[in-house]
């Protein structure tokens, strides 16, 4: 027989292990709430920077943006830590730049006249060798259509640590109504962070006609050869299946030589 006093004993202890599993189920629920949080903080901050990354290098991209698809040319250059390099090129004559990469060559003609600081720096550059061995970091198949490379990096963050002006915008044309302009497939143009003048050594290879925002100096065009070479990654996909990342068909730049014409 239960006395009066082990039944309060019994009630005691029952209303404890009530009130402990109360306080061990707000324990878990705050938990989640938790995580809830710090992964939609974490999905802002990457989202976030996905959208200054676009074609604005990256993006180089890079990483530079461009408030277009989502997906645009952008690239991220850091903030200018050296001078850009003094003009050593002929401002009159035309340029090559040659590509040895890992899926074939791509060669690319500059126009000193249209863009000499430009090709000034693309000069200096790969006369220090500072694009052999890197990868072309990022690929778009959807709304704009480029590959992207330059970035020392991989990731679309990274520059030469100087900026130059953009260059040759008004041959792209008159804006259209959405205030884009057509690149051409065939187009090499320089990716920035989507502000003027902030170029680094982030560029991008249109493999299809893309529209954009005149705010990309074009400075130089592949031959046919160079354009199929780039159509051909392009095929191969974006890695994941997505439309705007690292290329399936991997690309490495494994030499770059800037020559007069």
């Amino acid at each position: 027989m239960v006395t009066s006093d082990q039944r309060r004993r019994q009630l005691a202890r029952e209303k404890f292990e009530r009130q402990q599993k109360r306080r061990e189920e707000a324990q878990r629920k705050a938990k989640r709430r938790t995580r809830i949080i710090v992964a939609a903080v974490a999905v802002a901050l990457v989202a976030g920077a996905g959208a200054y990354t676009n074609f604005r290098t990256e993006s180089a991209n890079a990483k530079e943006p461009i408030e277009f698809p989502s997906s645009s040319p952008g690239a991220q250059s850091p903030e200018p830590k050296a001078d850009e390099p003094k003009m050593a090129v002929d401002t009159k004559a035309t340029y090559t730049m040659a590509l040895t990469t890992n899926r074939g060559a791509v060669s690319i003609t500059m126009d000193a006249a249209k863009t000499p600081r430009t090709v000034n720096s693309f000069k200096h550059l790969a006369d220090k060798k500072y694009f052999d061995g890197t990868k072309c970091h990022r690929l778009t198949t959807q709304g704009i259509f480029v590959l992207q490379c330059g970035d020392p990096k991989g990731d679309g963050t990274g520059g030469p640590g100087y900026t130059i002006p953009d260059e040759n915008l008004a041959s792209l044309g008159k804006p259209g109504a959405d205030g884009a302009v057509t690149y051409k497939a065939g187009t090499v143009a320089m990716a920035n962070t989507g502000q003027p003048g902030t170029g680094g050594s982030q560029f991008f290879l249109v493999h299809k006609d893309t529209k954009l925002p005149p705010q990309y100096t074009p400075f130089g065009t592949m031959d046919a050869a160079a354009l199929k070479v780039v159509q051909e990654v392009a095929r191969g996909g974006v890695t994941g299946g997505a439309q705007d990342g690292a290329p399936k068909k991997a690309v490495t730049i494994e030499k770059a030589t800037v020559d007069k014409a």
